[in-house]
């Protein structure tokens, strides 16, 4: 060896590493779920927001509408566009997006930020109607949701990766799905229905061995839903 010839860095050394099925961890030393690995965007996401218990209306009505768009899609594809969706329908307050015309759907069609899909533009507006009649109903959006979270003796004892897998839709999503359609919601089918519960905390979904998983659960524990609180 030449003296005073540094020795070659391993470039892979720094890559992120798969772990274990789903799984990987990072350049940080975080293992998360595999699905994130795409972007730092991608893993904020997974780390403080998905799997997390949620109680407000609009973003509840957000994702719902956003899991509706993302059909075909993929949910990074959506995630990226999403502040321009907030833009284009009013920050997905339901009370605004109700009075949205004509002209409005002409703008929509017309905004490349979004996904131009004139069905999903006219779902959106349909689903803000029926925000509208469940908040007379339960009292919130919420609050009608929460009511359907599933047992936990109902869940997995375990969510590894086959699990999840094997896993696209659930008994609580379909009941949820059928329901929402029976009061004229639409887009709302069983694995959209599924996608909307894992993300916003009716069920967790965080593989074992993800360090988000625990915190989750303890978000999860010191979480109050909503229609215990508003007495639906």
């Amino acid at each position: 060896m030449t003296s005073g010839t540094p020795p070659k860095r391993s470039v892979a050394a720094a890559a992120p590493a798969v772990t274990a099925a789903g799984l990987f961890t990072d350049t940080d030393h975080t293992t998360r779920c595999a699905w994130c690995q795409a972007t730092p965007f991608y893993r904020d996401y997974h780390d403080t927001e998905w799997g997390f218990p949620v109680a407000d209306e609009r973003r509840l009505f957000e994702k719902i509408c956003l899991e509706g768009f993302q059909a075909g899609l993929s949910w990074l594809t959506i995630l990226n566009k999403r502040e321009n969706f907030r833009r284009a329908f009013a920050n997905f307050e339901a009370e605004k997006i109700i009075s949205f015309d004509d002209e409005d759907i002409k703008r929509l069609l017309a905004d490349a930020g979004i996904v131009r899909h004139a069905g999903k533009i006219a779902s959106t507006i349909n689903n803000a109607k029926r925000v509208i009649e469940l908040r007379r109903e339960f009292g919130s959006l919420g609050a009608y949701v929460w009511r359907l979270e599933p047992d936990a003796a109902s869940r997995p004892p375990r969510i590894t990766h086959e699990v999840a897998r094997a896993m696209p839709t659930s008994a609580a999503s379909i009941a949820l799905s059928k329901d929402l359609k029976k009061r004229g919601w639409t887009f709302v089918g069983p694995t959209t229905m599924h996608a909307f519960m894992q993300a916003m905390g009716l069920v967790n979904d965080h593989l074992e061995g993800c360090a988000s998983r625990e915190a989750a659960l303890r978000a999860r524990a010191a979480f109050t839903p909503p229609h215990l609180t508003q007495g639906s």
